[in-house]
């Protein structure tokens, strides 16, 4: 299990890191563009692709990245239960105290504890990784140009040997969509790297939706209620226009023109205006 564990974290080690092994920077392909069900004012979420996406983070990334914005109650928004947020979160333990002897000490993590980290410091987790610093994934779809497309094409852009004209650094692996293709980072998702759930058929492509889907709402969990508030306020303002429209058109609809002009009111306020108006 240990071994395991190694391997994954080996695997996810420098995953989104900028790093570029060559000085030659060779242009990245175009990015796929996928349609996402929270794409456009009326998206949202799809709860089971979102629970999908957890457990491809648990299983595979966690090894050795951060989720630190996240807490184990948010799971529940998700769609799991309670019970099961609670029982995920149990699989893994937090450093808490001190007790009453002043000592610290290791328990089970809460619903109240954020995603546990990999690794209990910078230091460490640069040495498990060969030096290099894995980022935390809180808000990576915002970090990244292309956003939920760079990282769906980045899981899903490794090939298994570089082009024969391509000078492919020692150490790195070639991606089609990661600028300058080449990149630390091996492959983390593979077919069947996760045996879904749900019965869902784990292929590379599904994976990486997944996993993608999963961390754009890690970044923005309140996008649907933003949109549900943004259509409110949309329709109250349509509301509010055609209830102002019409009030107009009831004052005005008795006064014409040729009144409003002759108006005592009126001709005296443009008399005024004209006593005040500077000469050419």
């Amino acid at each position: 299990m240990q071994m395991r564990k190694f391997l994954i974290s080996a695997a996810c080690a420098i995953s989104f890191l900028p790093g570029i092994a060559s000085a030659a920077v060779a242009e990245a392909d175009a990015l796929p563009s996928l349609k996402w069900s929270f794409d456009g004012i009326f998206g949202s979420y799809d709860r089971p692709q979102l629970r999908r996406g957890s457990q491809v983070f648990l299983e595979v990334c966690s090894g050795c990245h951060s989720l630190e914005m996240v807490y184990y109650r948010n799971l529940v928004d998700i769609g799991f239960t309670t019970d099961q947020a609670k029982a995920m979160a149990s699989d893994y333990e937090i450093e808490d105290g001190p007790d009453d002897e002043g000592e610290m000490y290791m328990r089970p993590a809460k619903l109240s504890d954020r995603f546990v980290k990999p690794f209990a410091n910078t230091n460490a987790a640069r040495f498990a990784n060969g030096g290099a610093f894995p980022p935390d994934l809180s808000v990576i779809t915002k970090a990244r140009k292309g956003g939920t497309d760079y990282i769906y094409g980045l899981m899903t852009g490794y090939l298994d040997d570089a082009p024969a004209d391509f000078d492919l650094s020692e150490g790195t692996y070639y991606n089609k969509y990661y600028p300058g293709h080449q990149i630390f980072m091996a492959q983390p998702l593979y077919e069947e790297a996760v045996d879904y759930e749900d019965g869902t058929e784990p292929t590379l492509e599904q994976h990486a939706k997944d996993i993608t889907a999963f961390l754009a709402w890690a970044a923005n969990p309140e996008m649907e209620e933003r949109k549900r508030l943004g259509i409110k306020v949309i329709l109250y303002l349509i509301i509010l226009t055609a209830m102002f429209y019409a009030l107009k058109r009831r004052i005005w609809s008795n006064i014409s023109l040729e009144e409003f002009v002759h108006d005592p009111y009126v001709v005296e306020y443009e008399q005024e205006m004209q006593r005040h108006k500077r000469p050419n």
